[in-house]
């Protein structure tokens, strides 16, 4: 199940009271102050770990609790240190402060680890306190309190390529072609129900990680359909390709439902919808040659802008496609997805 929010109450450890003892062996008649101090905390650390895929672990379960530092013992012991809590994220996890709304941690990259409430520190024993004018004390510190926090956490998926269209444009067919992705494929609209994964191979050294977000329609911005929620993901990505479906089961107009998405784009962020994107034409296999080629022809002139014709089921301009994916994002690629070399797709 693909979780994509959550909302949890972290508390770290507190830190353990220092102890108040003293030394009292036979044949020792001075033996002082010999209270070990208390141990620290244990703090909740967030780690961005790329074998994580979704929020659901945290949608489950609400609170996450650090252990207590133990109180100092006798003898100088110090009591021992609380374990951590390690909260394992998926990366692209933004963290909020539920409270005040302020923005915590961007886990953006895997490996990123943040202490997002530090365990108390332990309270000072006795024995600490010692001096050549205060040679019996009876001072301690109390272990310093936890710390609360509520959070929500928000995952935007990271991805070289983001997937646009109206419904059953073709994006979940063209991420099943080109990657080992497999989203839910049928004849009717809102099919997928949430992004979708998958890595594309264009060679031995070249791979892009391609997301197919779904629920975009008009009003998708306002709420309508799924996109007010999915709309997000698509940040996260450093390239659209807009699938124009070439023959509408709807008797709809390509250019009209291309300017519908791109509306969208526009009304969710003006960041989002800067973004660099290339249009592609799906579903060519539909007509003849001629027809395919005007299909082509009209909607390049219309929109001012380059269009690539590409048939998923006929496996058609895919290459093609995936090259200007390729060229678009530019020498200066990120390496954001070196782990995707070991594995065929994260989702």
């Amino acid at each position: 199940m693909f979780v994509d929010s959550a909302h949890i109450h972290v508390v770290s450890g507190k830190g353990g009271d220092g102890c108040v003892s003293f030394r009292r062996e036979k044949y020792v008649p001075r033996g002082g102050p010999d209270g070990g101090d208390g141990g620290d905390g244990g703090s909740v650390v967030l780690v961005a770990d790329h074998n994580i895929e979704t929020l659901l672990d945290f949608s489950g379960r609400h609170h996450w609790k650090a252990a207590k530092g133990r109180p100092g013992m006798p003898k100088d012991m110090h009591g021992a240190n609380g374990d951590d809590a390690i909260l394992r994220l998926p990366p692209g996890t933004q963290v909020y402060n539920e409270e005040t709304g302020e923005l915590v941690a961007d886990l953006a990259e895997h490996g990123t680890r943040l202490v997002v409430a530090a365990g108390g520190k332990g309270g000072r024993g006795n024995a600490s306190f010692a001096t050549a004018t205060h040679q019996v004390p009876h001072e301690f510190t109390p272990g310093e309190p936890a710390i609360e926090l509520d959070l929500r956490l928000e995952l935007k998926l990271i991805a070289d390529v983001g997937l646009v269209g109206l419904p059953n444009a073709g994006k979940s067919t063209l991420l099943s072609t080109v990657t080992a992705a497999t989203p839910k494929i049928a004849d009717y609209p809102f099919t997928t129900l949430t992004p979708q994964l998958g890595i594309a191979a264009i060679d031995n050294e070249r791979r892009l990680v391609i997301a197919d977000i779904p629920g975009l329609i008009e009003h998708a911005s306002q709420g309508a359909g799924l996109g007010s929620r999915f709309l997000r993901h698509v940040e996260r990505t450093r390239l659209l390709v807009h699938l124009v479906d070439i023959d509408p089961a709807d008797g709809s107009d390509p250019v009209a439902n291309y300017r519908t998405i791109r509306g969208e784009l526009a009304a969710h962020s003006a960041e989002l919808a800067a973004k660099p994107e290339l249009i592609a034409l799906s579903k060519t296999d539909l007509l003849t040659d001629a027809d395919r080629q005007a299909a082509v022809d009209l909607l390049a002139a219309e929109l001012g802008r380059p269009v690539i014709p590409i048939s998923s089921a006929a496996r058609r301009g895919l290459d093609a496609l995936l090259d200007a994916c390729w060229a678009q994002l530019g020498d200066s690629r990120e390496d954001r997805f070196a782990w995707t070399a070991e594995t065929d797709h994260p989702a």
